[in-house]
């Protein structure tokens, strides 16, 4: 995926996971993955933690339907680290 599609996915999954009046001290951290295949991997994880996140799909062409970003909302890092801290940030 293109990087300039990456960033617009990443700014929409941030702006659709955040409940808005964000504490003093909240961070966005941009990681990546190599494929849909590795973030379907880590959403599934994330599911069976319980950990909450908000799944962003393309609705256009030629990604119809595909996984494009997860927003992971806002919460403890502790909660987060284990599922995210092998995920490369995104250069």
């Amino acid at each position: 995926m293109p990087r300039g599609l990456q960033a617009a996915q990443i700014v929409h999954a941030a702006g659709e996971s955040s409940p808005g009046d964000l504490p003093d001290g909240t961070h966005a951290v941009v990681l990546t993955v190599p494929d849909e295949p590795s973030l379907r991997c880590v959403a599934a994880r994330l599911t069976l933690a319980r950990v909450a996140f908000v799944p962003i799909t393309e609705a256009d062409a030629p990604w119809t339907g595909q996984l494009m970003a997860l927003g992971l909302q806002p919460q403890r890092k502790e909660a987060v680290k284990r599922f995210v801290s092998s995920l490369p940030l995104l250069k």
